[in-house]
C-alpha cells in the first residue's frame, strides 16, 4: 500500500495560516519559518550541532533509530529555488551531513533525503536534509527491506 505524506508531524505546531500560536507555554509566529523558530529558541529542538551556515537537531517524528536534519541558517524554501550562489551552502549541508552522520555511529551506511514540493512531501518549506540510518533502509524508499 502506498502511503502519502501526513502532515501529523507538525500537528502540535499548527496554529494556523499565519499569526501566532503556541507550545509548551511559548508563543510562536507561524509567519516565520519553523526551523528558524527553533534556531532562535521559539520553539524547542534537540540541537546536535551548530555553525555559522548551518544546524542540526533530531526530526521530532523519527523514522529510522537515527533520524536528523540538516537545516541552512539562510531561508531557501525548497531545492528548488536555490540560486547559484547558494552552491557552496548547499556543498556544507551535505558535507556537514555526512560528518555528523559519522559522529552519530552510522558506520555502516545511512541515507540522505531531501524532499521538495508537495509531492516530495515536503512539509515545512525551509530547505532541509534528512539524515537517516541505524538500521538497513530498504529501495525503493517505503517497500519493507527483505
Amino acid at each position: 500500500m502506498l502511503k502519502t505524506c501526513s502532515s501529523f508531524r507538525l500537528s502540535r505546531f499548527a496554529g494556523g495560516a499565519s499569526g501566532f500560536g503556541s507550545f509548551g507555554g511559548r508563543r510562536w509566529n507561524s509567519d516565520i519559518s519553523l526551523f528558524t523558530q527553533i534556531e532562535q529558541g521559539i520553539i524547542p529542538g534537540e540541537f546536535l550541532y551548530k555553525d555559522e551556515h548551518c544546524f542540526a537537531i533530531k526530526d521530532v517524528s523519527p523514522q529510522a533509530p537515527v533520524h536528523f536534519l540538516v537545516i541552512p541558517r539562510k531561508h531557501i524554501a525548497q531545492i528548488r529555488v536555490a540560486e547559484a550562489e547558494d552552491k557552496l551552502l548547499l556543498g556544507h549541508l551535505m558535507y556537514t551531513a555526512g560528518k555528523l552522520a559519522v559522529d552519530q555511529g552510522l558506520n555502516e551506511g545511512f541515507r540522505i533525503v531531501i524532499n521538495d514540493g508537495k509531492e516530495g512531501c515536503q512539509s515545512v518549506y525551509h530547505l532541509h536534509v534528512h539524515v537517516l540510518g541505524g538500521r538497513q533502509l530498504s529501495w525503493p524508499p517505503g517497500c519493507d527491506p527483505q
